[in-house]
């Protein structure tokens, strides 16, 4: 490394131009002083031409001496002047002296204070000045640094060739306005990213003597845009590799204006706005946050739509879509449901193969009953004196039976006609009466008695009464079996109204739960030739009406049954007449 110069500085040049600007200073003084001793060689000069001079000699004593004195005077009035003006220009230089010295004070104040390190190089690219930021940021002090030369101290070993063509492109002035990215080494070792921006210097003359650069540390700040880039990139990554079509568009005057679209929005709906507004739903102009199904004509799909109002980068209020995919899912659901029907109808009718026998012992009083009648009506006619009273109440009679039979029948077709769920107001007494009067088949058998603890009036619901009554049956049916060794022979059915719901309670005193964790799983069952599938069929009609099924132990032994359903809003008065008009 080359030996410093001092004499080379950039600052010796305002020294020199300071230095140079006062050469003229001295000339007062000299002034004064020149006009000293011309006051005192004229003195003497007059004391030598009093006694040599033939003028004088003519002249009287008080005379030379007025003469003298007068001269004298002239020479101190031009002396007092001279010191006044030297004592005005003292004072005036003493002045700017202290306010150059106030400036230099709060200029080197305010470097001292910048956080941004200044450095200049002379034309040669030697360091001429450094701040005290500068000498912070590197951790060398102004000493180790003034008149050095490249290498510098800071630079990173081994790039030596990277930071000479740095510095040459800076000496050359080539350097861009926007600055430039350098990494440096401090004195402790550790490294750090600075940006440098460079502006020529000139001095009062306008001629460049070097370059002025400021360095800011931009180590953290890099880390974090870095960071922040990385998290950018992995969010996009992400966002682009969902399977939901995910867009964000702006309302405008002119329309729908799309600010973003991942790629499966882009692969669906193309880089267009139509999409979105094809899965608003109507939503256009209202700022909701509700999520909808809807079916896309353009892609020929189903999707479970999520919209959502933000604000965007510019501080504006955007709508966010998710599009999900749902149309597996709802073939799978359209397929659950086709199945779940189908295992209703299973269920009903093993229902119903299971009453079989007692239903064919129900229908065979009646028919034997007709079959008595008709046969009292021809023996009657046969004899010929057959009153007609007689003859009319047999036949009534018949027809009585033969309308009991044919509701029997009627109500068996009702339960197993597979149907399409029908939810309507329907009257909770009709459901209770069907399902007993199924039930009361099988009760009677094992000398069970069904008690019904009904409200009066009796309330309505909104539900299909077919599967309310299979649900209520199924549950009869299996109070009756719990109950078949009981001591206790009452099976008790309970209404009661907790508005906005109705609940109805089946309450056996059989032989309790057992595992009731695991009651309503499907394929559970407590009986060796049950399926297990009843309760969770049942389960699964109530909570389609908006209900719920559970149950729990009877403290006086057995289980209680409870499942809801919601009340029916109240009919105007004129639907109720005419509806008991027609009943």
């Amino acid at each position: 490394m080359a030996s410093p110069n001092r004499k080379s500085l950039i600052p010796t040049t305002f020294y020199e131009h300071a230095r140079h600007s006062r050469r003229l200073y001295w000339l007062t003084p000299a002034i004064v002083l020149v006009l000293y001793l011309c006051v005192m060689g004229a003195f003497i000069w007059l004391q030598r031409l009093q006694s040599d001079s033939v003028m004088f000699v003519t002249i009287d004593q008080e005379t030379r001496q007025q003469r003298l004195m007068m001269v004298v005077f002239a020479l101190s009035l031009v002396i007092v002047f001279s010191l006044l003006a030297l004592w005005r220009y003292t004072r005036f230089r003493t002045q700017a002296e202290a306010a150059l010295i106030a400036e230099t004070g709060f200029r080197r104040a305010m470097e001292n204070s910048m956080s941004t390190g200044m450095r200049v190089f002379d034309m040669q690219g030697r360091i001429a000045y450094v701040n005290p930021a500068f000498c912070r940021m590197i951790g060398w002090n102004e000493a180790d640094l003034i008149g050095r030369t490249a290498p510098f101290p800071y630079w990173l070993p081994g790039r030596h060739d990277h930071h000479r063509e740095t510095l040459a492109q800076l000496l050359s002035g080539r350097t861009p306005s926007s600055g430039l990215e350098i990494e440096a080494q401090r004195r402790d070792g550790s490294r750090f990213t600075a940006r440098m921006y460079v502006s020529p210097l000139r001095d009062p003359k306008g001629e460049q003597i070097g370059w002025m650069t400021s360095m800011t540390d931009i180590t953290e700040p890099k880390r974090i845009r870095e960071a922040l880039t990385a998290a950018h990139e992995r969010f996009m990554t992400v966002l682009e590799g969902l399977d939901d079509a995910i867009s964000v568009v702006a309302d405008t005057p002119e329309g729908l204006e799309l600010l973003f679209a991942n790629r499966t929005y882009r692969r669906l709906f193309g880089a267009q706005t139509g999409g979105h507004a094809e899965l608003l739903g109507g939503r256009l102009g209202r700022f909701t946050d509700e999520t909808m199904e809807l079916f896309s004509a353009t892609a020929q799909r189903w999707f479970e739509v999520h919209h959502r109002m933000l604000a965007w980068t510019d501080s504006r209020r955007v709508r966010l879509q998710v599009a999900r995919d749902i149309t597996e899912r709802r073939k799978h659901e359209e397929e659950s449901r086709v199945q779940q029907e189908k295992a209703q109808l299973t269920s009903r009718l093993t229902t119903m193969g299971e009453m079989a026998s007692s239903l064919a012992h129900e229908l065979n009083q009646p028919l034997t009953a007709i079959s008595n009648y008709n046969m009292a009506a021809v023996a009657m006619l046969k004899s010929g004196k057959a009153p007609t009273e007689s003859l009319l109440q047999a036949l009534e009679k018949a027809s009585q039976q033969a309308e009991r039979a044919g509701k029997i029948i009627s109500r068996i077709r009702e339960f197993v006609k597979r149907s399409e769920p029908r939810r309507q107001a329907v009257g909770l007494g009709r459901i209770v009466e069907n399902a007993v009067g199924f039930a009361d088949i099988d009760a009677r058998k094992r000398r069970i008695e069904i008690v019904q603890n009904l409200p009066d009036p009796m309330p309505e619901v909104l539900a299909d009464p077919i599967l309310i009554e299979q649900v209520l049956l199924n549950l009869l049916k299996n109070g009756v079996e719990a109950m078949e060794h009981s001591e206790s022979r009452s099976l008790h059915v309970r209404i009661t109204d907790q508005h906005p719901q109705i609940e109805i309670a089946v309450i056996d005193r059989g032989h309790g739960l057992r595992n009731p964790e695991r009651l309503f799983e499907p394929f559970y069952s407590t009986k060796s030739e049950g399926l297990g599938m009843g309760l969770n069929i049942c389960r699964t009609i109530i909570e389609s009406h908006h209900g719920r099924l559970w149950a729990s132990p009877n403290p006086e032994g057995g289980t209680i049954f409870r499942f809801t359903l919601p009340k029916a809003p109240p009919r105007p008065q004129s639907t109720e007449i005419t509806e008991e008009q027609h009943a």
